[in-house]
């Protein structure tokens, strides 16, 4: 069988969508399409239709025509099979058979088509690898996603441990008497933000060197002292370039001390042979009066086997959950199974897992409105005042189970009112100018640590506060679902394997 295009068109023989598997030119295959209806004779119920030199296939689809253009000497049975499978992809993209939703959905059809199809002949694919193919499902690109995040936030802890050392250390040295420009830089605070941070941080650089200095600071506002200050913007970057690429490039040998957010997801060391990878991630949105308005949490577990002799395994599952999740297994495992003794087996027992690749066996669902199932709630109390808003902020941590690292609070701030001045505070905070929010940092968040708060005072209304966004990730699943032990099919043989779990952010925010 050689299949020259398929094709939906209307009744007139107009063509929506086309895809040809050999070298045709546009114009002859609207050609084709355009002379279809004319040769069907409504006299007699037909599938098909031909010419000298080729042969139409087609399928009734309401008002529209699915069809096939082949070679005269292609089996015409293998064609009919063809026509039905490309008659059941349309319906799986398409509510319903128009032309308007046929055009909208062109690209995802040409796509299934070249599933079923290469190079003119069939491949031997159903409509489940067809949905399968196209969805592109990348576990790597989640994983290399996953790290680069990971890394950015490392980045961030570790400047933000490098400008309070810096800070402290220029606090040092005024108590020791030695020359501070605080006072010059500050004056050219409402000038932007960003020189201001610029003129603390390459005062602190140059600290050790002014002792050198003139002993009469009198002439504080000269031309030579602004000179000075423009001079190390050079020096600014570099020591910013060189934080940045030491948070991407993670160096364990420069002796620096670790932060907490590199602590919060470390990368597997010594997996074994068998590793189970279990991750879950939260979408939240919560009204800032204390009404919750949706939470979903989805969770997976993922099973590598490298060693063939580990192929035939069973994972026993202890399922602690309380909060009514939805559990749903993956097609080739025994459900029965894993319903009256939660084990998690083939369903054909002499078959083994694939090898080095990742495999989802287990995925479960909670969506719910509950607002005692919240993890951590946020507080937020913007309140009118003479100079503008006090803003009061508190968080605290319902699941006492979970330990959740590197807790980012982010709360939008005016733009154009400077910074905002900081009253009572636990943990620490950066004000970020350009994007106009505060974020408050918080390393841990556990039952040793379960409520704080922040203070904060700026020019604005209420409205301009919201809305709170939260980021955090954890080591410890929010729904107690954990493989507790995995097993040889043959004999129960216990395997030993290592696993990695993680729970984090896709969505947090506080309206």
């Amino acid at each position: 069988m050689v299949l020259l295009a398929a094709a939906v068109c209307t009744k007139a023989g107009k063509a929506i969508v086309s895809r040809q598997f050999v070298e045709m030119t546009r114009t002859r295959v609207e050609g084709l399409l355009a002379a279809f209806p004319k040769l069907m004779n409504t006299g007699k119920q037909h599938t098909f239709v031909e010419t000298e030199s080729v042969r139409y296939v087609y399928q009734p689809l309401e008002k529209l025509y699915m069809v096939l253009v082949t070679t005269k000497n292609s089996n015409i049975l293998e064609d009919l099979e063809t026509l039905r499978l490309f008659s059941r992809v349309i319906p799986e993209y398409c509510r319903v058979l128009e032309e308007g939703e046929i055009s909208d959905h062109c690209f995802d059809l040409i796509f299934a088509f070249d599933e079923i199809v290469a190079l003119g002949y069939r491949e031997s694919v159903n409509l489940a690898q067809i949905r399968t193919f196209t969805e592109m499902d990348s576990h790597e690109e989640k994983v290399f996603r996953a790290v680069r995040e990971t890394q950015e936030r490392e980045a961030k802890a570790e400047m933000r441990r490098k400008a309070k050392e810096l800070q402290q250390a220029r606090r040092d040295a005024d108590r020791s008497g030695k020359k501070s420009t605080t006072g010059f830089s500050g004056g050219f605070s409402s000038m932007s933000s960003s020189s201001s941070n610029a003129s603390i941080i390459t005062d602190t650089l140059m600290e050790p060197d002014k002792p050198k200095a003139s002993p009469i600071p009198s002439r504080a506002s000269g031309p030579s002292k602004a000179l000075k200050l423009s001079a190390r913007g050079k020096e600014v970057d570099d020591f910013v370039d060189k934080l940045k690429s030491e948070g991407q490039v993670i160096m364990p040998s420069s002796g620096k001390r670790p932060t907490e957010a590199s602590k919060s997801l470390p990368p597997p060391v010594n997996t074994e042979s068998v590793h189970l990878r279990c991750e879950e991630k939260i979408s939240l949105t919560c009204g800032r009066d204390g009404g919750l308005q949706n939470m979903e949490v989805l969770g997976m577990i993922t099973l590598r086997v490298a060693d063939d002799k580990n192929g035939r395994i069973r994972l026993i599952v202890n399922n602690g959950d309380k909060k009514g999740v939805q559990l749903q297994t993956h097609p080739n495992v025994d459900k029965k199974l894993f319903t009256t003794d939660s084990v998690l087996g083939l369903k054909n027992p002499d078959k083994s897992f694939p090898l080095n690749n990742d495999v989802g066996v287990l995925k479960w669902r909670l969506q719910t409105v509950d607002e005692s199932l919240i993890p951590l709630t946020i507080n937020c109390w913007p309140s009118e005042s003479a100079t503008g808003c006090d803003v009061n902020i508190e968080y605290e941590l319902q699941e006492e189970a979970l330990e959740l690292n590197d807790v980012v609070i982010s709360i939008p701030v005016p733009a154009g009112v400077g910074a905002p001045v900081i009253g009572d505070l636990d943990g620490e905070y950066r004000h970020d100018s350009r994007r106009n929010v505060l974020e408050w940092c918080l390393p841990v968040v556990d039952v040793n640590n379960k409520t704080g708060s922040l203070e904060f005072s700026v020019a604005g209304q209420p409205n301009d506060f919201f809305p709170v966004n939260v980021t955090f990730v954890s080591k410890g699943n929010y729904c107690d679902i954990t493989v507790a032990k995995v097993c040889q099919v043959d004999g129960q043989v216990p395997v030993r394997f290592s696993s990695e779990t993680s729970f984090l952010v896709d969505k947090y925010e506080i309206l």
